[in-house]
C-alpha cells in the first residue's frame, strides 16, 4: 500500500489522559514509533502540540470518543491537521488491545490512508450547532410535558381532550386552570361561561366530559408542577431563538437562500446551516453529502446476494430536520413540485421511502444552491408548474410527433389521415 502520511500521529483519547504515537517513515518505508502519554488538561495538550511540531508531525488522527476529543481539537486546529475518525474505522481487535496499542493501530491505519475523516465545521458553526441541538432537545421535552399534562387529566376521569382539538387552546386552558385552582364543587354553568367562540356549540359535551371527575390535592400539585415546567421550557426556547437570530447574522444570506425552498422556514434553515455549514467544498459531491446525512441506501451484498439496503443511522440531527421539511413540502399549498413527486414515488415504493426520497432531493438542492449561489429553481420545475397554454402546446407537439412516427412506419396512410381530419 502507498504511504499517505509519511509522518503522522495516532491518538487514543480518554477522559483524564490520552496516548499518542508518532509514526515516522524511513527511506526503506519502515515505520519508527515514538510513544508518549499526556493529560487532558490544557497545559498538557499544549505540550503535546509542541511535541508534535518538534517532531515535524502535522497530521493527527484520533477516534471520536464521546466529547473527549473536542478539547484536543480546539487547541490543535489552528496549526495541526486533525482527522477525527469514526470508531468503526479504527476499532482494534478484541483481546489484543490496550491504550498504547490502540494509538499505534490508529496511527498505522491512518498512515496508509484507510481512515476517512469526519466532517468538522468551523468554530462558529460548531457553537451554532450546540444551540440548535439543545433547542431540539427542549422542543422534545416540551412535547413530553404536554403529553404528561394531558394524560394526568385522563387519569382523573376528565375526557376534555376528546371534545377540544387542542388541550392548550384558550378555552381548554381556562377550564384546566379552573379545575386545578378551584377547591369548590364543579360548577357546570361557570364552566360553560369560560368557553370561547366555536366551542360554545359543544358546551354540553364539554360539561359531560368533566362531570364526575376525581382529583386529589396531590394530583393537582403534580399537574401545576408540570404546567410550570412547560411554561419554563417555552420561555427558554424563545430565549434560545433570540440568541440564534444574533448568532446567524454572518450567514444571513445563506438563510435567505434556503428560505426560497418550499416549506423551509427560518428555524429549519438555521438548523440545516448549523449541521452542514455553507461551504460545500468540504463535500466532494451532493451524493457524498446525502450519504453523510444518512439519506442514501446502505450497500450490503455478499456471495451475489443483496441483503438489507436500509438507510444508515448517520445524520442523527440533520435527518429529522430534513424529513420534517419534506413532510411540510409535500403538504404546502404554495408549490406542488414536491407533492407531485411524492405521490409518484409513494405509488411504487410506499410513503416512508417516498418521504426519505423527498428529503434527499431537498438536500441535493441545498448542495447546488450553496455551490452556485442561485435560488431554488429545479430544472424540471416547468413540467410541474406549466401554464395551461404551454401544456396544450406541448400536447399538440407530442401528437404531431406520434402521427409522423406512424406515417413513417406505414401504420397509417396519408389518405386515412386526411379523412380523419375531415371527419373531425
Amino acid at each position: 500500500m502507498e504511504i499517505a502520511y509519511p509522518v503522522c500521529c495516532g491518538v487514543d483519547v480518554h477522559k483524564k489522559f490520552f496516548v499518542a504515537t508518532i509514526i515516522k517513515t524511513t527511506n526503506q518505508l519502515k515505520a519508527e514509533y515514538i510513544k508518549e502519554r499526556f493529560s487532558t488538561f490544557n497545559n498538557s495538550i499544549r505540550k503535546f502540540k509542541a511535541w508534535l511540531i518538534e517532531n515535524n508531525c502535522y497530521d493527527v488522527c484520533m477516534e471520536s470518543t464521546g466529547k473527549y476529543w473536542i478539547p484536543l481539537y480546539n487547541l490543535l486546529e489552528d496549526t495541526i491537521r486533525v482527522s477525527v475518525a469514526s470508531p468503526k474505522w479504527v476499532k482494534a481487535v478484541k483481546g489484543n488491545k490496550d491504550d498504547v496499542k490502540d494509538s499505534k493501530w490508529i496511527g498505522d491505519v491512518f498512515r496508509i490512508g484507510l481512515v476517512p475523516g469526519s466532517y468538522i465545521p468551523n468554530k462558529l458553526i460548531r457553537v451554532l450547532r450546540e444551540f440548535t441541538r439543545y433547542r431540539a432537545k427542549l422542543v422534545g421535552g416540551k412535547t413530553s410535558e404536554k403529553n404528561r399534562f394531558q394524560n394526568a387529566f385522563t387519569v382523573c376521569n376528565i375526557a376534555l381532550d376528546s371534545v377540544v382539538s387542542d388541550m392548550f387552546g384558550k378555552s381548554a386552558s381556562l377550564i384546566t386552570d379552573y379545575l386545578l385552582k378551584s377547591d369548590e364543587e364543579f360548577n357546570p354553568e361557570y364552566c360553560k361561561s369560560l368557553l370561547q367562540k366555536s366551542l360554545k356549540k359543544k358546551a354540553d359535551e364539554v360539561v359531560e366530559s368533566i362531570e364526575g371527575y376525581s382529583m386529589t390535592p396531590d394530583q393537582k400539585n403534580r399537574m401545576l408542577i408540570v404546567k410550570d415546567h412547560l411554561a419554563y421550557l417555552v420561555k427558554t426556547i424563545e430565549k434560545i431563538d433570540m440568541m440564534l437570530n444574533e448568532m446567524i447574522k454572518p450567514y444571513e444570506s445563506a438563510v435567505n437562500l434556503l428560505c426560497t425552498i418550499p416549506a423551509v422556514d427560518r428555524t429549519s434553515a438555521i438548523t440545516i446551516i448549523s449541521e452542514i455549514g455553507d461551504d460545500m467544498s468540504l463535500f466532494s459531491s451532493s451524493k457524498r453529502l446525502c450519504c453523510w446525512a444518512g439519506l442514501t441506501p446502505g450497500n450490503n451484498q455478499s456471495a451475489g446476494k443483496k441483503k438489507s439496503v436500509r438507510i444508515t443511522r448517520a445524520g442523527v440531527y440533520i435527518k429529522p430536520a430534513l424529513v420534517q421539511v419534506a413532510l411540510n413540502a409535500v403538504r404546502t399549498k404554495t408549490s406542488d413540485y414536491y407533492r407531485i413527486k411524492f405521490e409518484r414515488i409513494s405509488k411504487r415504493r410506499g410513503k416512508k421511502r417516498a418521504i426519505i426520497a423527498i428529503a434527499r432531493m431537498i438536500l441535493t438542492a441545498i448542495f447546488h444552491m450553496f455551490t452556485t449561489g442561485e435560488v431554488w429553481n429545479p430544472t424540471d420545475l416547468f413540467k410541474i408548474d406549466m401554464p395551461q397554454e404551454l401544456k396544450e402546446k406541448q400536447k399538440q407537439k407530442q401528437i404531431n410527433l406520434a402521427i409522423k412516427f406512424l406515417l413513417n412506419n406505414g401504420v397509417i396512410s396519408p389518405d386515412s389521415l386526411i379523412a380523419a381530419k375531415v371527419a373531425t
